[in-house]
């Protein structure tokens, strides 16, 4: 059986560490990533990385309990993002699943409100 809590806490730390390679080799070529209070959708691994590469504020992400069954993962995380205008700090959750191999093809993060997004390159998200 495959070890998603383990590979679930690898995506944080090497998400939090900017590791990109590391991190991308998680994901499966056609990954899909959904933010349901933005109603966002990002499909494929290019474009989950340019999302994550070019997000405002140097944001920091601390896992608080991760849990995985073999097919899916959940991991609570705390997040914290530093801006000139001031710093934010909250909590959220990701779900991840997992092909036979073990790597992630969904993402799905809830966020503790539902906001409007940052601006971001022309063409690398769906809104619902």
């Amino acid at each position: 059986m495959i070890d998603t809590a383990a590979l679930a806490e690898r995506f944080l730390t090497t998400l939090e560490a900017r590791n990109w390679e590391a991190w991308q080799a998680l994901l499966a070529d056609d990954v899909v990533y959904e933010l349901p209070q933005t109603r966002e959708r990002i499909r494929g691994r290019a474009a989950y990385l340019i999302f994550n590469q070019t997000y405002p504020g140097d944001w920091h992400l601390t896992p608080k309990v991760i849990i995985g069954d073999g097919r899916r993962a959940v991991i609570w995380f705390g997040w914290l993002v530093r801006r000139p205008e001031g710093d934010e700090t909250a909590d959220a959750q990701v779900f991840l699943e997992f092909d036979d191999t073990g790597v992630i093809t969904k993402v799905t993060d809830f966020w503790p409100e539902p906001y409007e997004p940052p601006a971001r390159p022309e063409g690398l998200i769906e809104r619902w």
